[in-house]
């Protein structure tokens, strides 16, 4: 068994906190216990496990995750998510402790942006103003004019004159979606989410012709192949939504599973398939996102330990784009 030195000496190496736990402790009851000792919130995404989902204090997308982010009191956030989602609360909240249960935990499309390779191809348009998902780094946020999520992108888009060029990076799947419903014609980043990219369509049609009552309902950073059979396009809130509100008892959800969990709290008696990828899984996961445990996250709480910490001058930068969306989203009560 490692010490907690060793275990904090060996952190770039694992990601984690390598440390062996008492099998018989309660992980729910000393994390709640941590939170008051230590004036801590826990903020979760959505595709998280179903146990960190039940002990956050908050559940969200990308966009209430930052906006709860922006307005904690709490002096430490310990963030079960992946890297870029840390970063964003730790822009937001640069005096504060923003902890991550893995820093192993990033995220495929943040890495198909590489900043200073993003640099040179903004440097071809320098007409357009970026707009930049929040799924990338904090350095690709400080070469953006403003950042949105798949709930405001659309709003942010259109709060712009029709005559402004744009550049939408790093998702070419979610801009091409964008550039369709808002008849603008935005010059694409090439990226892409390795879990949206690979649903199978042939799949999901194969699933739908099992359950014919069925919606389809599938988050914009899907191909567009997989987008033009789908009943509901939307951000994983919308989904969830949908599904609540839907009069359908059925719903072959294209998106990473772990929303499955909510989904199935918030409608116990209706079903929820999940869509599968072009191998032979069942299911589709982030295995970035489902890199965070109970365990991890238990430990990064009591030892304050992997941190994430940024140079001064990239969180000013940083920030600018991510207040002009929060900004942008009030604006439009979102």
């Amino acid at each position: 068994m490692r010490d907690i030195n060793t275990a904090k000496a060996n952190i770039e190496t694992a990601g984690f906190l390598d440390i062996d736990i008492d099998p018989g402790i309660d992980l729910f009851a000393e994390i709640e216990k941590l939170k008051k000792e230590k004036n801590a919130i826990v903020l979760a995404h959505y595709y998280q496990e179903p146990d960190i989902q039940d002990v956050a204090d908050f559940i969200g997308d990308s966009l209430g995750l930052a906006q709860q982010a922006e307005k904690t009191s709490a002096d430490i956030i310990v963030f079960a998510g992946v890297h870029f989602m840390a970063e964003t609360a730790k822009i937001l909240n640069p005096h504060k402790k923003v902890l991550l249960p893995d820093l192993k935990a990033g995220c495929s499309l943040s890495d198909s942006a590489p900043p200073e390779l993003f640099k040179l191809f903004r440097d071809k348009y320098p007409d357009h103003i970026v707009i930049s998902y929040i799924n990338c780094s904090a350095g690709m946020k400080a070469l953006s004019d403003i950042i949105c999520t798949s709930s405001n992108a659309e709003k942010i888009i259109e709060s712009l004159p029709h005559e402004q060029k744009i550049i939408f990076a790093p998702d070419k799947n979610l801009g091409a979606y964008l550039n369709k419903k808002t008849g603008r014609d935005m010059v694409l980043w090439n990226g892409a989410c390795m879990v949206h990219e690979i649903f199978s369509l042939e799949k999901i049609i194969k699933l739908k012709v099992r359950h014919p009552n069925a919606k389809v309902i599938a988050h914009p950073e899907c191909e567009d192949a997989v987008l033009r059979v789908a009943d509901y396009v939307g951000s994983t809130t919308g989904l969830l939504k949908y599904s609540i509100d839907s009069n359908a008892n059925e719903f072959i959800v294209v998106t990473e599973t772990g929303i499955l969990h909510q989904m199935q709290k918030s409608s116990p008696d209706k079903t929820f398939i999940p869509a599968p990828p072009n191998n032979s899984c069942a299911c589709n996961d982030c295995p970035h996102m489902k890199l965070n445990t109970l365990e991890k996250l238990y430990l990064c709480m009591e030892y304050e330990t992997p941190e994430i910490t940024m140079d001064e001058k990239l969180i000013v930068a940083a920030k600018r784009p991510i207040q002009r969306m929060l900004e942008i989203s009030k604006q439009y009560g979102l």
